[in-house]
């Protein structure tokens, strides 16, 4: 037994995630093509573990958390886990607002977790179920004076919490050549590719969203989707450092979802799906001996309801067969709408 890993409180429980090597999703060959997959459903609630814990300690550093004080964030789940188990290390009752999207087995979970859980029930006219999650989040904070909201979309904290998972991918892999990240608020795709530039100035970095998602400049529209793409714009999202960004549907993710648990052992959520799709695509196009990287959020077992339940895929249209070999190529983001796998080479902020 590793002593050093003996754990006293849950908050010691982050980190040190392993790397898994994920074949070419089309072939599952294990000698052909492929990419190295660094496994954050490892964590016990997942990647948002990390900007939880960090978020409150530099907050409560600062003095601007009191003790026992109160935490309230919108959340659409990992980052509700996050600070679920943020909130019983620093002992800080947390309050999250969801909306009715969120699996009903994850609003059991966080509120066995000791979170209170309040759900919106009407979409923002303008910013979608997100801005209406921070409506009522301003609306709760109005009511309870010194109640703190890390605001994990614009708080730079979020960004630097990632320094931790890009120097536990230095010392696992050492050099890498490419970086695929799922985009939602900005920060792990931020954070993890500017720790890793320090030491790897030739790194590139691709950003994989959802269909239906604003922050990359294509129009609002209902998203089936959580946990990548936004109806807001997160300031946290450096958008200078992308190479090229992907759109992905649902059906799309569900798919290399499905195979990733039956051929690695190794699912996990939408975003998971989604950038396993890029991160298979370029293992097969780029040159040979690219050491491509890919970030998985989170893990299988909250998804058993959707992306894992058959009735709900055919409930949804989203039992499809394998996607197409190579994504839509588009010019700029407002060239036209991506509806399935779209792949674009301009990548530019909407609200420059």
């Amino acid at each position: 037994m590793d002593l050093t890993r003996a754990c006293l409180s849950p908050a010691d429980l982050v980190g040190h995630t392993p790397i898994l090597w994920i074949p070419e999703l089309r072939s599952a060959a294990p000698e052909g093509p492929g990419f190295w997959a660094k496994l954050e459903g490892r964590n016990p609630g997942g990647i948002k573990d990390r900007p939880a814990l960090h978020m409150l300690a530099r907050a409560r550093e600062r003095g601007e958390l009191e003790p026992g004080a109160p935490i309230v964030e919108s959340t659409s789940g990992t980052l509700g886990l996050g600070l679920a188990l943020a909130g019983l290390a620093y002992r800080h009752p947390v309050t999250l607002v969801a909306d009715p999207g969120m699996e009903p087995a994850m609003v059991r979970l966080l509120r066995a977790y000791g979170a209170r859980v309040e759900l919106v029930r009407e979409p923002h006219p303008a910013g979608g179920w997100q801005e209406a999650r921070r409506t009522r989040v301003a609306a709760l904070l109005a009511r309870r004076p010194g109640a703190y909201c890390p605001d994990q979309y614009n708080n730079p904290d979020n960004v630097a919490a990632y320094e931790s998972l890009a120097e536990e991918l230095a010392g696992q892999l050492g050099g890498i050549d490419l970086l695929v990240c799922s985009v939602g608020t900005g920060g792990h795709s931020a954070g993890v590719y500017r720790a890793l530039r320090r030491d790897l100035p030739g790194l590139r970095l691709a950003g994989v969203d959802s269909v239906g998602s604003t922050i990359f400049g294509q129009p609002a529209r209902t998203r089936l989707m959580r946990g990548l793409g936004s109806s807001i714009h997160p300031r946290n999202v450096d958008y200078a450092a992308f190479e090229q960004v992907h759109w992905v549907a649902p059906g799309e993710a569900v798919w290399a979802c499905r195979r990733l648990t039956a051929g690695r052992y190794a699912g996990g959520g939408w975003s998971v799906g989604a950038v396993a799709l890029v991160a298979s695509w370029m293992a097969r196009t780029e040159p040979p001996g690219t050491r491509i990287v890919a970030i998985f959020p989170d893990g299988p077992q909250r998804y058993a309801d959707t992306i894992y339940n058959d009735a709900y895929c055919r409930r949804h249209g989203l039992l499809v067969r394998a996607p197409a070999a190579d994504p839509d190529e588009v010019p700029h983001p407002g060239h036209a709408e991506a509806t399935r796998w779209t792949r674009c080479t301009t990548v530019l902020d909407p609200l420059a």
